[in-house]
C-alpha cells in the first residue's frame, strides 16, 4: 500500500491550529487541538493528493526542508503528516452516488410491484454493458 508523507506547518491561532503544506499550495486544514489538527491534516493531504491525481496533475516530491511562509505566526510547529492515497482513492471511487434516470411509468409501476432494487439492477446492467465483472474499481 502506497504511503506518502509531507511536512506540514501547524500555526497556532486563537481557536486551535491552522495547517498548511508548503510543498502543496492550496492544501490547508485546521484543528481545535494539535491532535485534531494532525488528524484533519492527514485527511486534507489524502484528499488533496487524490484531487491532483484525478486531475492528472503531477504530485511533487516531498521536500526535506519546507519553505515556511514568513507571515506564519511565531510558535509554529513543523511535523510530518502521512496519508495513504490508495485507501482514499478506493473509498472515494467506490462511494455510492445518486443519479436520476427516466423510465416509462408502466415499467416503474411493474418494478415497484415486484420490489425491484433499482440501484442493484442499474449497477448490474451497467457493469454487464461495460464488460466489468467486479464490484470495486481499484
Amino acid at each position: 500500500m502506497r504511503k506518502i508523507t509531507y511536512l506540514a506547518v501547524f500555526e497556532p491561532i486563537e481557536s486551535g491550529y491552522s495547517v498548511y503544506f508548503p510543498d502543496l499550495p492550496g492544501c490547508v486544514s485546521y484543528g481545535e487541538s494539535f491532535e485534531d489538527a494532525l488528524k484533519q491534516a492527514a485527511e486534507a493531504l489524502g484528499l488533496h493528493i487524490y484531487g491532483m491525481e484525478k486531475d492528472g496533475d503531477e504530485v511533487p516530491e516531498p521536500s526535506k526542508t519546507p519553505l515556511v511562509d514568513p507571515d506564519t505566526s511565531p510558535g509554529f510547529i513543523v511535523s510530518p503528516v502521512t496519508a495513504f492515497p490508495d485507501l482514499v482513492r478506493n473509498e472515494l471511487d467506490n462511494r455510492a452516488v445518486k443519479t436520476n434516470l427516466t423510465i416509462p411509468a408502466w415499467l416503474k409501476e411493474m418494478s415497484e410491484a415486484q420490489g425491484v432494487n433499482y440501484s442493484k439492477v442499474l449497477q448490474t446492467a451497467l457493469m454487464d454493458y461495460l464488460g466489468i465483472n467486479q464490484i470495486s474499481k481499484s
